[in-house]
């Protein structure tokens, strides 16, 4: 059946897949020819996905309209773009649509699939006879290919030939194991004659294609996640040709675990029970359990230990669990009867929220009712408990005769500087032997003691101006007695009253009265440093770095800071420094700069020289006036990356011209002068052919023979990489010096139009 007439007919040039590295230029050339019977307005465009699109950084697809007569073709339309730096290698897919809605409608839009293949950075530069090998079916990060457990996963890798000599070729996978992956090579109809054991490569006539078969078989403890091996393709002709490619596999997470619960000891008296947890990881990723036991019932009559009490497994790995169960608490063990029986169940948590389990082991421990023996012991208790209440009854008939009433704090909270004191009030305080104050802090602190065996200590009571007073003769009331204290923190202090002489045995009077109270020293508050930033993440060398800042009561600074430091951690340079007197700014430029308001101090857009190139981190300081051993600082949140002035070519003359197109007579002398405008240390300029690198600004003076080369070209490089390379060149032709000889005069005729100084048409450059 003859198929449907067409009236567009589409040439693309290169009709195949294309090949780049991440920063090279793609170019695609369309040649359209209108074959219909009435003239067309045709449209050119693009259709493709967000991948394509970050890998282009089209926003929008170019389009071009062509308006033809019937018979008539186009000119070669050129589409350009330039894949990015950043681009990941793999196979990326795109559509070229030819419409014509408003004269071709029933047979527009025509659709062109083509593919851009981005290659590794170290692979060889292909030329137009190398081989190339692309891989089926095509994969990226952002389309892998899914791993399924069990099932090999198998791609085919397409060998072209383009070379005029038969060629074998081997595949490797360098970053992968051997258990990994296999290959299959196909069969060449000699293994059955035994002349070949087995096939180790691919062998291709000139000019054909060929397949071999990968398949991907990742063993059993492989973790789950994204995987890109690299593929290389081995040409036997070209051995030092690198030809890479990557396939992107996806392994999904399997969060299988198998677990048995074994029970050793279940029915104990005074032993603790004992059980076996046995955890088997049948996944594929790292779990890390925490292990815990939950009571059936009611009550939790039991504690437990797991030894250990985390497990942390890797695929196909098992770990045991010993458990022990003590029952609690000893009073609820039966006199008689069948035993306490005590349900539990295993609790474990995932430490990353994963998938557990929805049945988890349930457990029994049987508690064994008490022996006979034990009544006695019960007996003796009771007793003792009567002889208890008999003591607190007499307690209750012989209070103490000294009480200790008050203790506090002067003041429960202040600033670090100032020292705590203390108020306390003693009631027949003649009983005292000696007082005990005791501080408890974050570093330890000597107790204070007061010896009362002659009466009130000289440092309380004796003299003006002590802190203690005595009232009706019994009590003792002090107010505002130093402690020493100064330091920040919080601080416990006990007061302890010891008695004289106690009266009886198990008298009160033995024993100490205490009280307690809590003092807390804030930190002396300072100037903090809130926002640090830059207004943008990229500058050139010379321009003005803008950065912006917040600092939090402002009256309290007394100098602000500002550092740089490389990735290396080198100093960017001297630090900058603003003096601050009482929350004003020293500093006139910085006034204009910066606000005051609600206690912050706000700077906007505060301006230091990019004087070096590369990437550095700022910070910020803010020294406070109050004496504070502590700094408020941060730095800005990424590394601003100082780029090198761009460099251009600003001419390149030989004998004073700069035309492409140059005729040079022989035996004269050439002289070549360039001048480059760039920072020295970050370009590279080099004269080819001659290939020594040379200054920015020179001259230099060459004889011209035939000898002399025909092309010679001007390239400045950047070092860094940061810039695309600048060339310029000539192409030189060289008249060959003719000696006249010695005749008779002959009038002069005009050359034949072969004659070899014929002036020379000017050459493409």
């Amino acid at each position: 059946m003859q198929g449907k007439f067409n009236p567009l007919q589409v040439s693309i040039n290169p009709p195949e897949i294309q090949f780049g590295m991440p920063g090279d230029p793609i170019i695609l050339y369309v040649v359209v020819t209108n074959q219909g019977d009435q003239s067309a307005i045709i449209d050119l465009y693009f259709a493709f996905d967000e991948i394509f699109q970050n890998i282009t950084g089209w926003s929008s697809s170019p389009r071009e309209s062509l308006a033809l007569d019937p018979q008539q073709s186009s000119d070669e339309v050129t589409f350009e773009f330039q894949i990015a730096a950043n681009a990941l290698p793999g196979t990326y897919e795109y559509t070229l649509i030819v419409d014509s809605p408003l004269h071709y409608p029933q047979d527009t839009p025509k659709t062109f699939r083509n593919q851009i293949k981005v290659l590794l950075k170290e692979q060889t530069a292909i030329r137009l006879n190398d081989p190339t090998f692309s891989i089926r079916p095509n994969t990226n990060p952002n389309k892998p290919l899914i791993f399924n457990p069990g099932e090999p996963l198998q791609v085919e890798v397409i060998v072209d030939n383009r070379s005029y000599l038969v060629d074998r070729f081997r595949l490797s996978c360098p970053d992968l194991d051997e258990d990994w992956f296999t290959i299959n090579y196909p069969a060449t109809g000699y293994e059955g004659l035994g002349l070949v054991s087995d096939v180790t490569a691919l062998e291709l006539n000139p000019g054909t294609q060929g397949k071999i078969l990968l398949k991907f078989h990742p063993p059993g403890d492989t973790l789950a996640g994204s995987y890109s091996p690299t593929i290389r393709l081995y040409s036997e002709n070209s051995p030092d040709l690198v030809l890479l490619d990557l396939v992107y596999i996806q392994i999904p997470t399997n969060y299988r675990l198998d677990i048995e619960f074994n029970t050793i000891l279940g029915q104990v008296s005074r032993s603790l029970g004992k059980y076996e947890l046995s955890v088997t990881n049948q996944g594929n990723i790292v779990r890390e359990l925490i292990l815990n036991l939950k009571s059936r019932d009611e009550e939790e009559l039991y504690t437990y230990k797991f030894d250990p009490t985390e497990l942390r497994l890797l695929p196909n790995k098992n770990a045991v669990a010993n458990l022990t169960v003590k029952p609690r608490p000893w009073w609820r063990r039966p006199w008689v009867g069948a035993g306490l029986v005590v349900n539990f169940k295993v609790d474990i948590k995932d430490q990353q929220n994963l998938t557990l389990p929805n049945t988890l082991p349930q457990g029994t421990l049987v508690w064994n009712p008490r022996p006979f023996w034990q009544f006695i012991l019960l007996l003796l208790a009771v007793l003792g408990l009567l002889g208890g209440l008999g003591f607190i009854i007499w307690r209750i008939l012989n209070p103490q005769p000294l009480t200790l009433e008050k203790f506090s704090a002067k003041d429960p909270q202040i600033t670090e500087g100032d020292e705590i004191a203390l108020n306390w009030e003693i009631h027949r305080y003649k009983q005292l032997q000696k007082l005990v104050l005791t501080p408890k802090g974050s570093q330890p602190i000597p107790a204070i003691i007061y010896d009362f065996s002659n009466g009130i200590p000289e440092s309380l009571g004796k003299g003006t101006g002590t802190p203690c007073v005595v009232q009706e003769e019994q009590d003792l009331i002090c107010s505002n007695v130093k402690t020493g204290v100064r330091t920040k923190g919080n601080y416990t202090f006990e007061l302890q009253a010891f008695y004289q002489n106690g009266i009886q045995l198990f008298s009160q009077n033995n024993q100490p009265a205490t009280k307690t109270t809590q003092v807390e020293i804030a930190e002396k508050q300072i100037a903090e440093v809130v926002s640090f930033q830059a207004d943008k993440p990229q500058y050139q060398k010379g321009q003005n770095i803008l950065l912006s800042w917040t600092i939090d009561r402002p009256l309290l600074l007394q100098q602000i800071q500002i550092t740089g430091s490389a990735e290396d951690d080198t100093s960017y340079g001297a630090p900058v420094t603003y003096k601050i007197n009482q929350g004003n700014l020293v500093n006139p430029n910085l006034q204009k700069l910066c606000t005051q308001q609600n206690q912050q101090l706000r700077c906007k857009n505060v301006p230091i020289v990019a004087s070096k190139a590369g990437k550095f981190a700022f910070q910020i300081k803010a020294f406070s006036n109050n004496g504070s051993d502590k700094t408020s600082f941060k730095k800005t949140e990424s590394r601003i990356e100082i780029s090198a002035k761009p460099f251009k070519i600003v001419s390149f003359t030989i004998n004073g011209s700069d035309q492409p197109n140059l005729v040079l007579n022989e035996g004269t002398t050439a002289t070549l002068s360039w001048r480059v405008e760039g920072e020295k240390e970050n370009i590279q300029v080099k004269l080819l052919p001659y290939g020594d690198e040379v200054a920015l600004s020179d001259s230099k003076q060459f004889p011209v023979n035939l000898a002399f080369p025909t092309q010679i070209t001007l390239q400045v490089t950047d070092i860094s990489n940061k810039q695309p390379p600048q060339l310029k060149g000539f192409v030189i032709t060289v008249l060959k010096k003719v000696v006249p000889t010695p005749i008779n005069p002959i009038p002069p005729t005009l050359p034949p139009s072969n004659s070899p100084f014929k002036s020379p048409l000017p050459l493409k450059p």
